[in-house]
């Protein structure tokens, strides 16, 4: 009788409900709510309505009118869509290479190995409107250091302007972005290449296998999971960056450099059409769901 009393009490204290955890857990879920959850619903909200701040008497329901404007009036949304892609495949295929290169050199042991990781890290931490102002002086066409350097190698005759050139903005502007964005790679890149376990290279060595065919079958294995996190993050990033675009080219010129995410800006906070920018940002929310699922599906990370 008394063994049954205790399993019943065992089992009494095994489905008790812990309340401590959720409770913890409460202040991060309000918080994810208010800053996160409420502003996506009022986004969604917003796009079925015309709601321009400059003209109030016409908001108003407009159902679906605002999607059917992007699709067949907007003479900006496929152009700056485009861009989009160019600008995030640009970016990401560069970024991870250098970033890859970065981090196996940094992986080795040389004299001085800390001082140099701080130097190439330093890009990360400095904010985007400090790294436009710094690229816009070094592309100034008056004293810009880029300018002085081609022309004193003899590549270029006379100064010029490489942010108000319809053929050599966007690569401008995607070489800033580089610089800031090549070190996040390395960072990431290098912490996982620090956890390869070096048994696996002696063992590749022992079986014939060069640099090269290490690096093919032990290295990009083992560095999988890091790197279709990293490119899957930055892709997002990239696709949503306003700030670098903004202050060097504003989407210009002749809209050369008008990424999606730029369009929407100027749309909504410049042109006070938050009803017809939230359009575009559900759009741009579909896009990246779409984009993100294909990814993870193609690379099978979530089997891993």
């Amino acid at each position: 009788m008394e063994i049954r009393l205790t399993l019943g009490q065992s089992k009494k204290k095994k489905h008790k409900f812990v309340k401590a955890p959720y409770l913890l857990l409460l202040p991060s879920f309000v918080m994810i709510t208010a800053l996160l959850f409420f502003p996506m619903l009022r986004i969604f909200y917003y796009s079925f309505q015309h709601y321009d701040i400059s003209a109030p008497f016409y908001d108003d329901f407009a159902g679906i009118d605002n999607f059917v404007k992007i699709f067949t009036e907007d003479p900006l949304f496929i152009p700056s869509l485009v861009n989009s892609f160019k600008w995030v495949l640009s970016q990401v295929l560069l970024q991870l290479f250098f970033g890859m290169g970065i981090a196996l050199l940094l992986n080795k042991d040389f004299k001085f190995r800390g001082l140099t990781r701080g130097l190439v890290f330093i890009p990360w931490a400095i904010s985007g409107v400090l790294t436009s102002v710094i690229w816009s002086l070094m592309y100034n066409e008056h004293m810009g250091v880029f300018n002085d350097l081609l022309m004193k190698i003899g590549l270029i005759n006379e100064p010029k302007a490489f942010l108000s050139s319809t053929t050599s903005a966007f690569v401008a502007v995607v070489i800033a972005e580089l610089w800031r964005g090549i070190p996040f790679f390395a960072i990431t890149l290098l912490a996982s290449l620090q956890n390869i376990s070096a048994e696996l290279y002696e063992a590749a060595a022992m079986d014939g296998a060069n640099r090269l065919t290490s690096f093919i079958y032990v290295t990009l294995p083992q560095l999988k999971r890091t790197i279709v996190l990293t490119t899957l993050l930055r892709t997002v990033w990239e696709f949503n960056n306003v700030d670098l675009l903004y202050n060097l080219t504003n989407g210009g010129p002749a809209n050369s450099t008008m990424t999606y995410a730029m369009y929407i800006a100027k749309t909504a906070v410049h042109g006070s059409d938050f009803g017809y920018g939230s359009a575009l940002t559900v759009i741009a929310f579909i896009i990246l769901s779409i984009i993100a699922f294909l990814y993870l599906k193609i690379s099978k990370f979530e089997e891993a």
